[in-house]
């Protein structure tokens, strides 16, 4: 019998493997990641150095115990170069590898930089743990680390540096933080909270050179003003990995199209995770993903259901400022309803016949998430 093979290691694959076992324990399972295939949390990257916790600590299992757990053969460092689903194969550096069934769980890419310089191959992105190891080193001994975006990755990054005693300044093009989520006041007030802990905002602007000095870098911005610092971070975004489906002929957009079967074109191929446009959504956050998980492993199970999505608030990991959100659907109509209290900022997207279609609070003001929550409509019900 051809194995259920699942393309990546990240919470998707993972999280996929893990469900589909709790449904299925004997049917064979390959797991394929490009990386020694240690099981943790992509999200924890962002606040693990306040929390003190190493990058082996963000670790909770080796790909030779999840195997082991799960009853899977997994493939670490093996590189997948193409699909082939004419005859259910896909080709890697240890040759082809049949499957019954395949999934595609290969997550997201960060968005290039595009700086110039001498120093530009030196900037540094995190997207997953030998990134962050990477950043974990490079960080030893430096105090100021120069930013490159002011969204959910940049803000998260620059509290944890600044709660664990670093400087840093985002360069962002925005006019306040995390402009696609929240409406201005509760920017700001995110703003205003970590310069007070040792953040530096540039605000509308975006860094076009970096180079090399003798004690760090220097970074050139679009109004022609410079930033020296010890450490440069791109955060720029993340966009989903497509290049594999696409080659192989499975239709793709922002993301690998998939039905709310996380179905793709071709037949026996799915797609979740961060890189999956599930009806005409792609959601990189957490709780959609285990959603698909679930839903996915009872697909593959035999069970006749799914993805439904209900409002999923996102807790912003910034500290200093807690935020949680629940950002609009791109295509509502309405406006903002701004509320200051004693514990925070109540902020209220309403359309025009008064209904709720998203909010952001602040504060202490975050407790009140899931209550709202129910007074959204169901994001994909």
């Amino acid at each position: 019998m051809s194995p259920l093979v699942i393309l990546g290691s990240g919470l998707a694959g993972y999280g996929l493997l893990r469900e589909f076992r709790k449904r299925d324990a004997k049917s064979p399972v390959t797991l394929i990641t490009a990386d020694d295939g240690r099981v943790y949390s992509k999200p924890n990257l962002s606040n693990a150095l306040s929390q003190k916790r190493t990058p082996a600590q963000l670790a909770s299992e080796t790909a030779e115990q999840a195997a082991a757990k799960f009853n899977a053969t997994i493939l670490t460092h093996t590189r997948v170069s193409g699909i082939d689903p004419a005859n259910k194969r896909v080709r890697s550096d240890r040759g082809d590898i049949a499957y019954g069934r395949l999934v595609l769980a290969l997550g997201a890419d960060p968005f290039p930089h595009g700086l110039g310089g001498d120093a530009a191959e030196d900037v540094i992105s995190v997207n997953d743990l030998d990134d962050y190891t990477r950043f974990r080193t490079a960080l030893e001994g430096k105090r100021h680390v120069a930013i490159l975006g002011g969204g959910l990755i940049g803000c998260e990054f620059a509290n944890d540096l600044a709660t664990s005693g670093h400087a840093a300044t985002v360069i962002h093009l925005g006019p306040w933080p995390l402009e696609r989520l929240i409406p201005e006041a509760a920017g700001r007030a995110l703003a205003d909270t970590l310069e007070s802990q040792g953040v530096a905002w540039r605000f509308g602007r975006t860094a076009k050179q970096v180079e090399s000095r003798a004690a760090g870098y220097r970074l050139t911005l679009d109004d022609g003003s410079r930033i020296e610092a010890d450490l440069v971070l791109s955060a720029i975004g993340l966009r989903s990995r497509t290049q594999l489906a696409r080659e192989a002929g499975i239709p793709v957009n922002r993301g690998i199209v998939v039905n709310r079967k996380l179905e793709t074109g071709v037949a026996d191929i799915y797609a979740i995770g961060d890189c999956a446009e599930v009806a005409g959504q792609v959601l990189p956050f957490v709780q959609p993903l285990l959603i698909q998980a679930r839903a996915l492993a009872a697909i593959l199970a035999g069970e006749d259901v799914q993805v439904s999505y209900p409002a999923m608030p996102v807790m912003v990991k910034t500290s200093a400022y807690p935020i949680a959100v629940l950002p609009p659907a791109a295509n509502a109509t309405g406006a903002w309803q701004v509320e200051y209290t004693e514990n925070g900022i109540v902020a209220l997207h309403q359309n025009e016949a008064g209904g709720l279609t998203g909010f952001a609070l602040t504060g202490s003001e975050t407790s009140r998430r899931a209550e709202l929550a129910k007074r959204v409509g169901a994001l994909l019900a």
